[in-house]
């Protein structure tokens, strides 16, 4: 990979793109005002929002890369790397961003809260994708931020720009929410290929030797983040993916008891280190215990 510039600040960014600073912790740059631009693919020590709408050249990010379509929002935390390769050529680029660093959420409620923004850790490729009225949304709250950045600065500031950071989060949750509902298609074929896998898994008895399949394991062969895929599942199913793996697991364990497997023999097989772990997780998901299930197919 090219050089790589490291933002360990929202100046180092600013500095960067020429841009004038107006606060040490947030910046909003509007890309229109300040292209064409030299681009950078950058080490990020802050969090960043970056909405764009047109993009000459591809964008990385981690090992993958995008092509960008109109109204498209890419979140990224401290420790993540993404941008565009600096190819010697200049580049037009329309849309905005938002940076801010992580000292400007301590002891706000955001700083408890902002891990559960889980898409800050998506894959590119699971970007957000807004519709119009969204982006409306979207680019007037930034405008809101840029205005109160050109404002002196007071005791109240940071606490406003962090109650806006929160609402403009919030709202990502809810586009989020909505692309999900928008494509329940794409989800059902996940769900089917969700399943797929766990039956591949299980028909190659991979359990015996790697254990039970993790959530990163599936998220990864569907070619997912973990995160993007668990909230995606929570959404189409309403229940975590762990407990969608569970539940594949009890059926293949229901269908040893109902065929007169002994409880510790279909334990040892599922790759549970003792019958008791299994029972256990058996009856947290039937209500009963595998020798009570067993005495109920008798009934």
């Amino acid at each position: 990979m090219a050089n790589i510039l490291k933002v360990k600040s929202v100046g180092d960014y600013e500095r960067y793109y020429g841009v004038k600073s107006r606060h040490p912790l947030v910046s909003v740059i509007d890309y229109a005002a300040i292209s064409p631009i030299r681009p950078s693919v950058n080490n990020y020590e802050v969090y960043g929002l970056f909405l764009h709408n047109r993009l000459s050249a591809d964008l990385t990010y981690g090992c993958g890369r995008y092509d960008y379509r109109g109204g498209t929002l890419i979140c990224v935390a401290p420790g993540q790397i993404g941008g565009t390769e600096d190819k010697g050529e200049l580049i037009q680029l329309d849309g905005w961003s938002l940076l801010f660093h992580p000292d400007l959420l301590h002891g706000t409620p955001l700083a408890k809260s902002i891990r559960e923004y889980t898409f800050f850790d998506y894959s590119v490729n699971e970007a957000l994708h807004l519709m119009d009225e969204e982006y409306d949304v979207f680019v007037s709250l930034l405008r809101q931020i840029q205005h109160e950045l050109d404002n002196k600065h007071d005791v109240f500031q940071n606490r406003i720009l962090t109650e806006y950071i929160s609402l403009l989060l919030n709202y990502c949750m809810r586009f989020y929410d909505r692309q999900f509902v928008t494509r329940k298609m794409d989800n059902i074929d996940l769900l089917k290929r969700f399943d797929a896998l766990l039956n591949d898994y299980f028909d190659q008895e991979r359990q015996l030797s790697d254990g039970l399949p993790s959530v990163q394991y599936c998220a990864d062969h569907l070619c997912l983040s973990p995160n993007y895929f668990g909230d995606l599942i929570r959404k189409t199913t309403g229940d975590n993916a762990r407990n969608y793996i569970y539940r594949h697991v009890l059926q293949l364990a229901k269908n040893e008891l109902a065929s007169g497997t002994p409880v510790s023999q279909v334990a040892y097989g599922l790759d549970f280190d003792y019958p008791q772990h299994f029972t256990r997780m058996f009856k947290q998901q039937t209500g009963m215990t595998p020798s009570e299930y067993c005495k109920s197919l008798q009934k």
